[in-house]
């Protein structure tokens, strides 16, 4: 780039470019500059990040996770007298009465609504 700006000042002094060209030339040279010079980054940026999400998958250790489906079919397979969606233990429990609760709240709830909009107002 200083090659191209010495032989443009060279050519301006001796003449042979008027001021304007010369001036034009040379933004246009600091301009390709610029761009290729962006480019670069965003291209060196995007290497790197491509490489960082590699290492971060590849490198990560892999948890011994064991099989717990036998444990849960004997667990729900299990002739004890429960339903099976109360098997699962306390929270299964605790999620059942919250749902019927909800149930018979919204169920109250609406008839109390029809009643109150057959119900002429004074």
């Amino acid at each position: 780039m200083r090659k191209i700006r010495s032989d443009f000042r060279v050519a301006k002094i001796a003449g042979s470019l008027p001021d304007t060209v010369a001036a034009w030339l040379v933004s246009l040279d600091l301009c390709s500059h610029l761009k290729k010079n962006t480019f670069s980054k965003m291209f060196r940026q995007l290497v790197r990040l491509q490489q960082l999400s590699r290492r971060t998958i590849s490198s990560s250790a892999r948890r011994a996770v064991d099989n717990m489906v036998k444990e849960k079919q004997k667990l729900f397979q299990a002739d004890n007298g429960i339903p099976v969606h109360l098997k699962g233990g306390a929270v299964d429990a605790i999620l059942y009465r919250l749902t019927m609760a909800l149930t018979v709240f919204g169920t109250g709830f609406v008839v109390y609504e029809l009643a109150s909009a057959a119900m002429p107002k004074k």
